[in-house]
């Protein structure tokens, strides 16, 4: 199994281009089951999680080829598969995608229950919700959730969950609504710039959707949907991430692609906090003062601060001079990552769905474990700033959102190698 060796200390200072986002790539991809015709999606990551979703595809029955250019190329060759396999599913949560254009372009969708982060309970409600509004019927049977519709009809919901929209549930809907007969409205919608731009894809293919990116999404359905050439959007949590980079290193990035009106939360925080960020020619340019503020957090949907950033300012807030508050309100159990900072000498105590911050001086080497995604990206982070040597197991967790994270870090001046076993 993989590993990351870092010696902190480095300031970090260069550019870094910023990858595409892949909470909007994947479900971009899984829409790619509606098209008649060929798709061409540019800025695709290449990551775990997309190899993962485009072996899916190929299960279902959509052919791709990623070409010299990065570019990615698919086809719907064969719609008799209907079958996402919990083989595949059990491996990354986004490929519950597939449901909505399954039901929507082949009538029926067998999928089995999601795997992904272990950050807490994630049901899959809102999804069978939605598409159950649109005339889908379900049943769970064998670990296996079956829908079957003979027509989709569009219709008036609500999906607003008891932490907020989901994200990946508004997408199932949109997906599965683009070919509903008549008019479809979601209230309570899920407001994410990834939401944005799986509908500004759509409606590339053909499709009639407005209000993306406010509450109130209205979907008009069409008969059917052609290909287009899409360009997914920067990925705004690793642009954050590497933000948190060059303030917790006392450095200076540019990163290359990142758009500022979807960091706008994270860059208010970040500035509270004593980091410097201005909007360049090419991206976003973050520098830092030497002295961290204590700050305030409460993570919440799109707008607010992103629950995938959580652990990442937690590990700056480390270094704050003063006690933080950090309340997780999206995925109240993401905490994992606690315990493995306070190995490497900070100060936190969790209390319910909140975290006592209380700033040190310096954190020390050690070896960690991560436990998730942004857990891993946390303890990397740490270790750039950590005296000594840290060693992070379990690389293939930052794999599934992160594009050759070392290999950008290394580049700017950390001290950060991929070890094999």
């Amino acid at each position: 199994m993989e590993h990351f060796e870092l010696n902190g200390g480095n300031r970090l200072k260069g550019a870094v281009q910023i990858s595409g986002a892949k909470n909007a790539a994947l479900p971009i991809l899984a829409a790619c089951i509606l098209c008649e015709d060929e798709v061409t999606l540019h800025n695709v990551p290449d990551l775990a999680d997309i190899r993962s979703m485009i072996n899916l595809l190929n299960r279902l029955g959509v052919k791709s080829q990623r070409r010299d250019d990065g570019a990615i190329q698919l086809r719907v060759v064969d719609e008799m598969n209907c079958h996402a396999e919990y083989e595949l599913v059990s491996k990354m949560r986004a490929s519950v995608c597939v449901m909505g254009p399954l039901v929507a372009k082949r009538k029926r969708a067998q999928v089995a229950m999601p795997g992904g982060c272990a950050i807490g309970f994630r049901p899959v409600n809102l999804h069978l919700q939605g598409l159950e509004a649109l005339g889908a019927e379900s049943e769970l049977t064998g670990g296996d959730m079956m829908l079957r519709a003979k027509k989709l009809k569009g219709t008036e919901m609500f999906l607003g969950g008891a932490f907020g929209s989901s994200v990946t549930g508004t997408a199932n809907v949109v997906m599965a609504a683009v070919l509903a007969e008549g008019r479809t409205v979601i209230e309570s919608a899920a407001c994410e710039p990834e939401v944005t731009d799986l509908a500004d894809f759509l409606n590339a293919c053909g499709a009639r959707i407005t209000g993306h990116g406010t509450p109130r999404i209205t979907i008009d359905g069409v008969a059917a949907l052609k290909g287009c050439e899409h360009h997914v959007i920067a990925d705004r949590i690793e642009a954050g991430t590497f933000a948190i980079a060059a303030a917790i290193t006392n450095g200076e990035l540019e990163l290359r692609g990142a758009r500022i009106e979807h960091l706008i939360a994270a860059i208010d925080c970040l500035r509270r906090v004593g980091v410097i960020i201005e909007r360049g020619e090419k991206g976003i340019s973050v520098s830092s003062t030497r002295r961290l503020e204590p700050v305030s957090i409460t993570t919440q949907p799109y707008p607010g601060f992103p629950t995938d950033l959580q652990a990442q300012a937690t590990a700056l807030l480390c270094l704050a001079d003063g006690n933080s508050i950090i309340t997780e309100k999206v995925f109240p159990d993401r905490f994992l990552h606690i315990a493995e900072l306070n190995r490497m000498g900070a100060q936190l105590r969790r209390e319910g769905g909140t975290v006592i911050v209380h700033g040190v001086k310096k954190l020390v080497g050690a070896p960690v474990m991560a436990s998730d995604l942004r857990a891993s990206a946390a303890l990397i982070l740490a270790g750039l700033i950590a005296k000594g040597q840290s060693r992070i197991s379990r690389a293939y967790h930052i794999d599934r959102g992160y594009e050759r994270i070392e290999d950008k870090l290394s580049a700017v001046g950390a001290d950060i190698r991929r070890v094999g076993e």
